[in-house]
């Protein structure tokens, strides 16, 4: 796959090396995938699925009360709790086409914001935002803060993303399962 794009193998090993380096959450899963793009190793026995990772976080990352819900493995579709309707049908509990997703909760954003304000190199706007994710309403108040900095605000996005995909990549993989590009 990577003979057809001049400088693609070398682009794929860079990346390897530095998710190695980074290390966070789903990037060993993500690095191995890209060592079988290159022939290296053999693919992982986890069975291919074609789900939106930014729909699987957002099932394993929202409302504790409200989150949660359940892929579809025939489709890889991500279907939220309260999506789900009052009417049973016989294959809504069936482990051959369902599988479950607990929510997890906000720790791991909590988390997040955390890690990237430890990233900002102004003292003052770092202070700010250690200030603003103190008690309730942290995440309101820190992307309130965030929001008078767009450049940061967009950073802290893509940040935030990157992280809650590898998260999604690696309760995939503890589930049997590797995401695999949608048809």
């Amino acid at each position: 796959m990577t003979a057809r794009v001049p400088g693609a193998a070398d682009l794929a090993e860079r990346c390897i090396a530095a998710l190695g380096e980074r290390d966070w959450e789903g990037d060993a899963e993500l690095a191995r995938q890209l060592g079988v793009a290159l022939g290296r190793g053999q693919v992982p026995p986890l069975g291919p699925l074609p789900v939106d990772l930014e729909e699987l976080s957002g099932l394993l990352e929202g409302d504790p009360v409200l989150g949660g819900g359940r892929i579809d493995l025939t489709t890889g579709d991500c279907w939220p709790q309260q999506a789900d309707s009052d009417e049973q049908t016989e294959d809504n509990e069936d482990p051959e086409r369902w599988l479950p997703v607990w929510c997890e909760g906000s720790r791991d954003g909590y988390r997040d914001m955390e890690l990237f304000i430890a990233t900002i190199g102004d003292a003052d706007f770092a202070d700010r935002l250690k200030i603003a994710i103190s008690g309730r309403g942290a995440f309101r108040r820190f992307k309130d803060v965030l929001a008078r900095r767009e450049d940061e605000l967009r950073r802290f996005h893509l940040f935030a993303e990157e992280r809650q995909r590898g998260r999604a990549r690696a309760w995939l993989a503890g589930n049997g399962y590797r995401p695999v590009a949608r048809p």
